[in-house]
């Protein structure tokens, strides 16, 4: 009943020990006989007096579409069971108040995103911090999470299957993995590309075993480092396939988009393309975060509600209003005020079936697209349509022949996103966001490999990017630390750097403090800059400095800093106004740029640092 999971177990061991050892919980145990103890049975079954299953999810993404109505996904997830809990009664009282039951997506420790045993140093040096502990999601459980709203836990990363385990242990009913799109997070201590697709069909297989229910990929992650909404299509069509390999049901699977409000007509075709081709039976849609988002829950929540109308006139099974990214960890108040605004949207908005010559021109472009570059990446050199990709078109394929196909793909460039950073992956495509908000390719610039006819190029008068040559003396030194894979706002102080004509060493994310400042030593960097985005920079970031004096180079080292001040919502003023007062030196740097900073600032003040230190 379980052959494919306990076969997991076994196959992985080390790591199940180490993940159990690193986060503090109990996982599945090998007995000497060859047996697995510690295994819970699959869902359906109860748990803390609640009967638990993915099915739950899927009854509810079911009576949506009946209804008209997307079902709320909001994200809150704290670092501790107790907090957590806490926290989410403000969400619970609120659904009450409404009448509706939710779907809690609760927000796991991003340090969960690394492999446990390759990373166990990064992960016991930066632990706690940007969601709930695997230890909490069983206490979070056990205090009553989960018994009225069914709840789902995210488990992208290096070892998703692992994640996953600990969940169906705790006893959530969802999961979400991700094993395509989520490669674009280069940095230490984690696997290569190969290695996460391929845990990510395990973690597939655990899911369609225990039946959990499966946000199996994304369009938004994609969609967020400035790839095409084509381009992200083929990536989840793929990773369909991987879940028809693994034998997930189709009613226990969901495909996650982004949609952007800024053209209506745009996010409905984007939404249409993705129902016509997709075997998922369920669509998440999820807000696209500003990409400089203003330090305001009023501000930023008047930008996502209007992408609810996008969610309900697209038919979306689900819908996750959200607030401020750049405030960090919202609070189960501000999240609740969130939920009332889209329900709100959702009840008293006109639910009209909009036609329009414009949306079908993009549907057919955006479909376009994702069958020649999935046919690219399939090798396959006929033309195909979207009736052709069922399951019996993938169960022609072995597992392991599909996952050679989809990294290979990644690796030479036929699925490809301008600011993708694996540390092994091949980039060289250029988007361009037109004035109509969608996201056209520069010509000259395609992935590789793909029907240049089915694609779609900008019309618009865009400069090609020219390579950069570096004309400053000046070397910078850039990276995440801690178990942050938060990239793209280092990826934008990068690209400033360059055109500046500097020459910049990029290590990526998820780096220790200690080896950004051993790396900037061995490559004679003038100028270090970091970033961390869960609000671990006060701990972390003097330890570059720290690191830097016992190699005798604190004085002659410029050190930098960004991202959020905080880890939580509540935390961001008093830190805010401490900076304001006393300046960057609480936090070991030099120079913080927190949200919001534009790039060219954070040129500027290195300039004017150089020149003084001259």
């Amino acid at each position: 009943m379980q052959e494919k999971t306990i076969e997991i177990i076994k196959e992985d061991y080390d790591r199940v020990q180490a993940y159990a050892r690193v986060f503090g919980v109990e996982m599945p145990v090998v007995q000497k006989d060859g047996s697995v103890s510690g295994l819970p049975q699959p869902y359906p079954r109860e748990v803390h007096g609640v009967v638990r299953s993915g099915y739950r999810i899927a009854e509810l993404g079911r009576r949506a579409r009946e209804r008209g109505i997307p079902v709320l996904n909001p994200i809150l997830g704290r670092n501790s069971g107790e907090e957590t809990f806490r926290e989410s009664q403000a969400l619970y009282e609120m659904a009450e108040q409404l009448g509706i039951t939710l779907f809690h997506f609760i927000h796991s420790e991003a340090t969960r995103h690394i492999d446990p045993l390759d990373g166990e140093e990064l992960i016991i040096q930066s632990r706690g911090k940007g969601g709930i502990t695997p230890e909490g999601e069983r206490r979070f459980v056990a205090l009553g999470g989960g018994a009225v709203h069914p709840i789902r836990i995210n488990a992208t990363g290096d070892t998703p299957h692992l994640s996953i385990i600990n969940a169906l242990i705790a006893g959530f009913d969802g999961t979400d993995i991700g094993p395509v799109i989520h490669v674009h997070f280069g940095g230490r201590g984690i696997h290569d590309y190969r290695t996460k697709v391929l845990n990510g069909f395990k973690a597939l297989q655990i899911c369609a075993e225990n039946n959990i229910f499966v946000q199996t990929e994304s369009h938004k992650h994609l969609n967020n480092i400035e790839g095409t909404d084509g381009m992200a299509l083929a990536m989840c069509l793929a990773a369909e396939g991987l879940a028809v390999l693994a034998g997930l049901p189709r009613e226990l699977s969901a495909l996650q988009m982004n949609v952007a409000g800024i053209n209506l007509q745009a996010d409905l075709a984007a939404m249409r393309a993705f129902r016509e081709c997709m075997w998922s039976e369920h669509l998440i849609a999820v807000p696209e975060t500003f990409q400089q988002p203003p330090t305001d829950l009023i501000a930023e929540q008047g930008h996502f509600a209007r992408m609810a109308v996008s969610a309900k006139l697209g038919q979306a099974n689900f819908y996750r209003p959200k607030a401020a990214e750049s405030v960090g960890i919202p609070t189960g108040k501000s999240m609740s005020k969130a939920l009332w605004a889209s329900q709100n949207i959702f009840e008293n908005m006109a639910n009209i079936d909009i036609q329009d010559h414009a949306i079908d021109r993009r549907q057919d472009e955006i479909i376009s697209e994702a069958m020649a570059v999935l046919a690219s990446a399939l090798r396959i050199e006929r033309e195909f349509a979207p009736q052709d990709i069922n399951p019996a078109f993938w169960l022609r394929y072995e597992p392991e022949e599909l996952i050679d196909l989809i990294v290979s793909a990644g690796k030479t460039g036929v699925f490809d996103c301008p600011r993708a950073a694996g540390w092994d992956l091949k980039r060289g495509v250029r988007t361009h966001r037109d004035q109509d908000g969608i996201r056209r390719y520069l010509a000259g610039f395609a992935p590789v490999k793909v029907d240049q006819s089915k694609l779609a190029f900008t019309s618009e008068p865009v400069e090609a990017p020219q390579e950069l040559r570096v004309t400053k003396k000046t070397k910078v030194l850039l990276a995440t630390v801690g178990a942050d894979a938060h990239v793209m706002g280092i990826n934008m102080i990068r690209e400033a750097f360059e055109r500046a004509g500097y020459e910049v060493v990029y290590l990526r994310g998820m780096n220790l403090p200690e080896t950004v400042a051993e790396v900037a030593a061995e490559v004679k960097a003038d100028v270090i800059g970091v970033s961390n985005l869960l609000g671990l920079g006060i701990n972390l970031f003097p330890r570059v400095r720290q690191r830097l004096a016992e190699l005798g180079l604190a004085d002659r080292t410029i050190v930098m800093a960004g991202g959020r001040i905080a880890e939580k919502e509540e935390e961001h003023a008093y830190y805010e106004e401490k900076i304001k007062k006393e300046g960057a030196g609480l936090l070991g740097v030099d120079g913080f740029f927190g949200p919001g900073t534009d790039p060219a600032d954070a040129v500027d003040w290195v300039e004017t640092k150089v020149r003084e230190r001259n």
